[in-house]
């Protein structure tokens, strides 16, 4: 610190201030709406203000010491509490603004001590400028690539990492200190520098990691989906096969039909006609493939997979209402549908009991699509963190079936009741298409 009058504390204060909660809030998703959000910063912000320029008033020498360091919990704990993300992505965002507040902290202070012999009000224009660039910066360039990421930053991120690189950029930001704690000179100054800027380019590559991994990861799932959706439609040519070697046996039974039908009118056998067009078009009617569901993509799927289950000697029973125009992707029908039907299949096959079954149920409620399945299973089934595993490892596609759910802020439950695996998912209609 270079001193200075209560208007000159007041600037650098309400500089370091506003740097660190708009930072914060250009990189956030807040917890209300961003109105409400906007009028609490700026509130928080002079409430600060305030307070600092009160302390650095009454007690200079404990101010110079302290202000810089006391600034990182107070503005994480509101930032945190403002914030709908999880804490360790909070933290990671804390951590990087209070960076950014000592680089400019540091800029200012050695700049002027070393070119203008301690002019305070080059420290108040460096620290301005300084602030302003990287304020732009992330306006212009970090903001857009960190909102897009965010998600990917929530899947590959966890608190130790988050915890372990708090500790390194908080520990390079101290150094924006060190000159003032041993005296000024230029050994101490190039220090500090390269300890910032080396904290600076590790934090921005490791967030590009991150970001880079989770892509990875969502590009993977996606070929999944698309590896599932293609095995669907497989089956459904299957199914379109069969159905034509169908028509064409109806087609060939059809001239043999009109042979008899014939023979019955030029006998004038009535009697014996109708009972036979009777019999032959409650046959017609048994043949007729029965639609389980009105929506396409769901009666599609279903279709598919009960099949195979029956191939297996699985009984199904499938009670389905599902509207033709929902906002839910047909690729999201596919991946929660035929994981979950996918998954009950193989309880049942490794189960081990004479009789396997499976029961689906699917409705709509208000603005909620509700689905439930049971499905015979093994007795070896574990949970961790909610998500079932069996003996003989991770259940298939639980991953897909909960980020498909959490697109349209839905619930996912798994659980075990009677002896039998119970798949609970809850969707919300609400959710607007453009932001699914």
């Amino acid at each position: 610190m270079l001193g200075g009058s209560f208007w000159i504390a007041f600037l650098r204060n309400g500089m370091s201030i506003t740097l660190m909660l708009s930072f914060f809030l250009m990189l956030d998703r807040p917890r209300f709406s961003m109105k409400k959000t906007i009028y609490c910063y700026i509130t928080f912000g002079v409430l600060m203000l305030v307070g600092y320029n009160l302390w650095y008033l009454l007690d200079h020498p404990s101010f110079v010491k302290m202000a810089a360091f006391s600034i990182l919990p107070i503005v994480g704990v509101f930032c945190s509490l403002m914030s709908c993300e999880v804490i360790y992505l909070s933290l990671y965002k804390i951590a990087a603004s209070f960076y950014l507040f000592s680089v400019g902290t540091f800029l200012g202070v050695d700049v002027s001590r070393w070119w203008f012999g301690g002019n305070l009000w080059v420290d108040i224009l460096v620290r301005f400028l300084c602030d302003l660039v990287m304020l732009v910066f992330t306006w212009k360039k970090l903001r857009k690539l960190f909102l897009e990421s965010v998600d990917f930053l929530v899947d590959e991120m966890d608190l130790f990492s988050t915890f372990a690189l708090f500790i390194s950029i908080f520990l390079g930001a101290i150094m924006a200190y060190w000159p003032n704690l041993q005296g000024f000179s230029i050994f101490n100054m190039v220090r500090a520098f390269f300890v910032l800027f080396i904290a600076g380019v590790l934090q921005y590559t490791i967030l590009h990691l991150y970001i880079h991994l989770g892509r990875e990861h969502h590009y993977q799932t996606e070929k999944e989906l698309l590896e599932l959706n293609e095995q669907l439609l497989r089956s459904q040519i299957d199914i379109v096969g069969e159905s034509e070697k169908e028509a064409a046996r109806i087609r060939h039974d059809a001239r043999h039909h009109i042979l008899l039908i014939r023979d019955y009118v030029e006998k004038g056998n009535m009697d014996n006609l109708l009972a036979y067009l009777e019999e032959y078009g409650e046959d017609v009617e048994n043949r007729r493939a029965k639609l389980i569901c009105g929506h396409p993509a769901v009666n599609g799927i279903l279709s598919v997979y009960a099949r195979q289950a029956r191939a297996k000697g699985i009984v199904v029973n499938i009670d389905a209402e599902v509207p033709k125009d929902t906002v839910i992707r047909d690729i999201d029908w596919v991946a929660i549908l035929a994981n979950v039907f996918d998954n009950a299949i193989h309880g049942c096959n490794n189960s081990g009991k004479m009789e396997q079954e499976i029961d689906i149920y699917i409705t709509k409620r208000g603005k909620k699509i509700i689905i439930q399945c049971t499905n015979t299973c093994t007795d070896d089934v574990i949970f961790q963190k909610g998500i079932p595993k069996s003996a003989k490892g991770e259940g298939l596609g639980t991953t897909s079936i909960i980020k498909s759910a959490l697109r349209y802020n839905g619930e996912v439950d798994f659980a075990i009741e009677d002896g039998r695996f119970v798949t609970r998912i809850l969707l919300n209609l609400s959710v607007k298409k453009g932001n699914v």
